[in-house]
Formats: C-alpha cells, sequence, structure tokens
C-alpha cells in the first residue's frame, strides 16, 4: 500500500486518521506516519485489512487499473 493509495482509500470511505486510529486501536500520530510512507510493515497490513473490510480495493499496476490505485469494491457500496 503506497502513501497515495492510503489517502485516496481513506477519502473514498471518508475517514480521518482519528477515526481510522479508532478502527484499528492504532494512534492517530502511526497513521500520520503511513501518509509519509514511514509506518511498519506490520502496521501497514493491519491498516490494509482494515480498508479492504470496508470495501477497498488496492490494485497493483496491471490489475484493471493502469496504475496504483483504489477501487470501491462490493462491501463498500452496500
Amino acid at each position: 500500500m503506497t502513501p497515495e493509495q492510503f489517502k485516496m482509500a481513506k477519502a473514498a470511505l471518508g475517514l480521518s486518521n482519528p477515526e481510522l486510529a479508532d478502527m484499528t486501536g492504532l494512534h492517530r500520530n502511526t497513521l500520520n506516519k503511513l501518509d509519509k510512507s514511514e509506518g511498519k510493515a506490520s502496521t501497514m497490513q493491519l491498516v490494509r485489512l482494515t480498508l479492504e473490510a470496508k470495501g477497498i480495493q488496492f490494485l497493483e499496476s496491471g490489475q484493471v487499473a493502469a496504475g496504483p490505485g483504489v477501487a470501491l469494491g462490493k462491501r463498500a457500496m452496500e
């Protein structure tokens, strides 16, 4: 998950770092680090799984999109 994907995913769900912190149990300063690509791999994995559970689909280059990005999955539209 790139910092751009992280920001796009939060925007797609209308989430702020404090709201996502409540969902994950992480401190909002930890999430601020992810905005700058400074987070630990384990933190990124937890956040990614949390966002995917909310319906975010992360895409790699060559997958449906022309480059890295996010798309709303079925769960997000329910």
